[in-house]
C-alpha cells in the first residue's frame, strides 16, 4: 500500500505544483505539506 505522504507527492509533482502552492491552496504552511510528505506527524 502506497504510503499517503508518497501519493501526496506524486499527484503534487504530477500536477506541477510546488509544496508552497499546495500550501497556499489548502490553507497552510510549507512545512506542513513537507511534513506530510516525509510522514512526520505530531499526535
Amino acid at each position: 500500500m502506497v504510503e499517503f505522504g508518497e501519493q501526496l507527492r506524486r499527484v503534487r509533482e504530477e500536477k506541477g505544483m510546488t509544496q508552497q502552492s499546495l500550501a497556499e491552496q489548502l490553507y497552510v504552511t510549507r512545512q506542513a505539506v513537507s511534513r506530510w510528505e516525509c510522514g512526520v506527524s505530531h499526535s
